[in-house]
């Protein structure tokens, strides 16, 4: 590698021992961690198994920054250093339904602004891996993305300072900076984003090649034109 790109390498390579140490210091907080650390403990993740992959910026570059000066938690020091020092090397990438079957009904919100860049995974900027990724997800301000579910389990770490969320309960529950969401397989949730856009730490622990599903509740247009109204 090129000293340039040995560069990248590393602040990807230090971006995803901090979000290993965060799990590590909250084990006992949440459902998925362990089995997220017991796989990333299986795989080569040291720097010499970096993948050198061309970083792709975002049309939503602004709220992305926006987004990123927003992790303000004291234990999410490290993530949000990191991530900032490597931002640019990321490649970001937009869902235009891809994951879902043709015509699935996610609303204009979430088709408008949304990202992802997978750290670790097929097609990732930082380490290859074939049943399994991590890495970041944003929504823009205001937005609703619409109940689903899946086959993979899923793990979050919400970065943002608040967001709201629709979990197997069936209720939505706002959530702080620092919290941990846990959607086992098959099991439907949501989120919204309020005035600040939302960030977080994702990962798929298996099966991530199913088809995500959309499971439709009767309050999704009321709920969009409340968050355009700003009026949560």
């Amino acid at each position: 590698m090129s000293g340039t790109n040995t560069e990248k390498s590393m602040r990807i390579h230090a971006l995803v021992r901090a979000i290993m140490q965060f799990f590590e210091a909250n084990r006992a907080r949440a459902t998925g961690i362990d089995q997220a650390l017991e796989k990333m403990r299986a795989m080569d993740l040291s720097l010499r198994a970096s993948v050198d992959v061309p970083p792709c910026d975002t049309r939503h570059a602004t709220i992305l920054t926006e987004a990123i000066e927003d992790i303000t938690s004291p234990e999410l020091r490290d993530i949000a250093s990191c991530l900032k020092r490597a931002r640019r090397d990321l490649v970001w990438r937009e869902d235009n339904a891809q994951f879902y079957a043709p015509n699935a009904d996610l609303g204009d919100g979430y088709r408008n602004c949304n990202l992802h860049s997978l750290l670790i995974g097929p097609d990732a900027c930082g380490f290859e891996a074939q049943d399994f990724c991590l890495g970041f997800f944003m929504l823009g301000p205001r937005t609703l993305y619409r109940d689903h579910a899946h086959d993979a389990p899923e793990l979050y770490v919400n970065l943002s300072p608040r967001s709201g969320w629709r979990l197997s309960s069936k209720v939505w529950q706002d959530y702080e900076a620092g919290s941990i969401i846990w959607n086992a397989p098959g099991e439907s949730h949501a989120t919204r984003a309020y005035d600040r856009p939302f960030l977080s730490v994702f990962v798929w622990l298996e099966n991530i090649g199913s088809i995500c599903r959309v499971v439709p509740f009767p309050d999704w247009v009321e709920i969009e034109d409340s968050l355009f109204r700003n009026e949560f």
